[in-house]
């Protein structure tokens, strides 16, 4: 079975956040680019589903030919996977969207950059319940939970604002808060959870916003679970690999890139995941 390495405490994250981002670098970060030896074990951090699962399938059975050694580490959480990047823990990541990772630098004065390759899968972010059937059934005052980091709260709104529950203020960007609501004909109220706590909350609201990963554990499907789900045509949020600036040329990493786009993951998506996460190349 797969190395894994679980972390599910927002504290310990944000212990890992406070003591290592001023570090200096460790000695990973000597053996960076071009520079690293293609031969060493490439060290990713991952979420669980899909993204260590896609991981382990490229482990078990295309690194060997490619020529790539890969070690899996699954954290549960939004911010560990990034630090442990930034400190130099692991080699890479492979968990997040660019619109998160573009607000995690710029809050936190790191420098994780996407790697060269394009973007690997698309997870639907959906709005499920457990009292609920249909959209229209959602009453006046309803409570509806949604995830409290900067980039998917927005996502989050913006999928209810599509779905013509409530108005957002015009020309919001990816950082929409409950506070640019404009309209809100059912006075729903908001409560704002971690990412990872929504799939436990749905017996505590009347319905949640929930990422494609999150529910995913919980054997929740976008395509046949969620009230609504968001639309992969045109969507900015599909999860890439990401490494330490500078890092983008060490050999194992391109290895990887090429092997997350290839041909045999795209088919693995499609068959185990039944369109409830997308391949986006």
């Amino acid at each position: 079975m797969r190395n894994t390495a679980k972390i599910t405490t927002a504290v310990l994250a944000a212990g890992a956040l406070t003591l290592g981002l001023s570090a200096c670098g460790s000695d990973k970060d000597s053996d960076s680019g071009s520079g690293a030896d293609a031969n060493a074990t490439l060290t990713v951090a991952a979420t669980p589903t899909p993204q260590g699962e896609i991981l382990t399938y490229i482990k078990d059975n295309l690194a060997e030919k490619a020529g790539l050694k890969l070690e899996v580490k699954e954290f549960t959480d939004y911010v560990t996977p990034n630090t442990a990047v930034q400190q130099g823990e692991v080699d890479a990541n492979y968990f997040q969207h660019q619109p998160y990772l573009t607000d995690f630098n710029k809050k936190n004065g790191t420098d994780i950059v996407a790697v060269p390759g394009g973007t690997v899968h698309l997870e639907p972010l959906g709005l499920y319940s457990q009292g609920v059937k249909k959209l229209d059934d959602l009453k006046k005052g309803a409570t509806i939970a949604l995830p409290n980091d900067t980039t998917n709260e927005a996502r989050a709104l913006k999928l209810l604002a599509a779905n013509g529950l409530i108005e957002l203020k015009e020309g919001v960007g990816y950082d929409a808060t409950p506070k640019d609501v404009t309209g809100n004909p059912k006075n729903l109220k908001f409560k704002e959870l971690e990412a990872a706590q929504l799939p436990r909350s749905l017996a505590d609201v009347d319905a949640a916003v929930i990422n494609g990963n999150y529910a995913l554990e919980a054997d929740l499907s976008p395509a046949k679970d969620a009230l609504v789900a968001e639309s992969a045509q045109d969507n900015p949020y599909a999860n890439f690999l990401a490494v330490k600036k500078g890092n983008e040329d060490d050999p194992r990493v391109e290895k990887l890139a090429k092997l997350l786009t290839s041909p045999e993951v795209k088919k693995f998506i499609e068959d185990k995941y039944d369109g409830a996460v997308i391949a986006a190349f």
